[in-house]
């Protein structure tokens, strides 16, 4: 397998460092806009099967050569999502396969936004799904942590623990601290405003996706392995509109375990209307410059991928599911921990990105030995998930099951 993987951050970075454990591809590119950071994390591998180029994820006629002159088959994307459709493009036009870990953006509907779906997340990958089963053609979509091992799980419990499934909620929670810093994410504060601002969707099986307000109906989580309770709130996240497509639930939730600090300095942002993707006009040294005034957020705050030496505590994903089995209620939350203490020592890559750059490696592993194969836009529910979890393992990353 020869790889493409464009996006030289914190999670790029975690991706090189992972993958080059193992033994599974030949060659794997590392591009980004920033040369330097491509020649960064080829250099701390030190492995003759990774190159560094330079390319802009925005450019799908410069991506789609990049892919040709390798001669890749697959194209691991590793940026934010406002490149996925780019990079979802230019891999079709190459011929190669694509993986990302966050969807096609959503846009709310114009008059009802906290009752209806507008556009959903992933609607503009799965409109071209035809097209990609046709040329015999896999983009496997929403493959990080949550979305993607939040999924194998959701397919886990419906192949093996449940013969009924009244409802599978994806619960995320950590205790997380970083040293010296009041506010500082632990992943990328441009993603985190798009999810956390955007009107959460829900799934009802009578009633199917519909919307309510951010960061509603609060509930208190227990998360495993020390971290405890934490207060969870509904966000706007791929897998409500994952799970449905392949998986039998009467309802589909995610609830993200914010803290009300970052709560009220999501919400004050939104007022100032520094959420806005939209470039407004500031002076500059040379005359007027047209700015984001999200991208002026994300470049005030710390880079999440530096933190790592200054993080303490764990990160927990998971997926809570509740049903029958065998005539009787059975509830269970299948989960994946990482320390961010182990994952500094093991990898030198802070815990948030680490977990989400895990996932996309053991997919492209499966995809190489044809343990998983398949055509078209698919999402992790669609491929058998024990192989995927036995795989897991063996990276030396365990994962969890508690009975509720």
């Amino acid at each position: 397998m020869r790889v493409l993987l464009v996006g030289a951050g914190g999670v790029g970075t975690a991706v090189t460092r992972i993958a080059a454990r193992r033994p599974f591809f030949e060659v794997m590119v590392v591009a980004d806009y920033d040369p330097a950071r491509a020649e960064a994390a080829v250099a701390a591998v030190a492995d003759d099967r990774f190159l560094a180029e330079r390319v802009d994820a925005g450019d799908e006629t410069a991506v789609a050569a990049l892919l040709t002159r390798h001669g890749c088959d697959v194209l691991l994307n590793a940026t934010d999502p406002r490149f996925v459709m780019p990079l979802f493009r230019a891999a079709r036009a190459a011929g190669a396969g694509y993986l990302d870990m966050a969807m096609s953006l959503s846009r709310p509907h114009a008059e009802r936004p906290y009752e209806e779906c507008g556009v959903k997340l992933g609607d503009e990958q799965f409109a071209q799904a035809g097209e990609w089963e046709k040329d015999g053609a896999l983009a496997l979509v929403g493959m990080g942590v949550e979305p993607g091992l939040s999924d194998v799980f959701a397919r886990y419990a419906a192949d093996e623990l449940f013969d009924e499934i009244e409802e599978i909620g994806i619960r995320d929670g950590a205790d997380l601290t970083v040293d010296g810093y009041d506010f500082a994410p632990s992943f990328s504060i441009w993603t985190t405003i798009e999810e956390c601002l955007n009107p959460p969707v829900v799934y009802e099986k009578d009633r199917g996706w519909f919307t309510t307000a951010p960061f509603s109906e609060p509930e208190v989580f227990d998360f495993p392995e020390g971290i405890g309770p934490v207060e969870c709130v509904n966000v706007e996240h791929e897998e409500v509109l994952l799970v449905p497509r392949w998986v039998d639930a009467r309802r589909v939730t995610f609830k993200y375990g914010l803290g009300g600090e970052f709560i009220d300095t999501l919400k004050t942002l939104h007022k100032l209307g520094l959420d806005s993707t939209t470039p407004v006009t500031v002076p500059g040294p040379d005359g007027p410059v047209a700015v984001s005034p999200r991208d002026v957020v994300a470049a005030s705050l710390p880079d999440p991928a530096t933190l790592g030496d200054r993080m303490r505590g764990k990160t927990c994903a998971g997926t809570w599911v509740r049903g029958v089995k065998d005539g009787r209620p059975r509830e269970v939350y299948l989960y994946h921990v990482v320390d961010n203490e182990w994952s500094m020592a093991e990898y030198g890559s802070q815990a948030v990105v680490w977990q989400t750059a895990l996932n996309p490696v053991v997919a492209l592993e499966l995809l190489a030995t044809g343990a998983w194969s398949g055509s078209g836009v698919l999402g992790p529910e669609a491929f058998p998930a024990r192989p995927f979890l036995d795989l897991l393992t063996e990276y030396g990353s365990p994962w969890g099951l508690r009975e509720q």
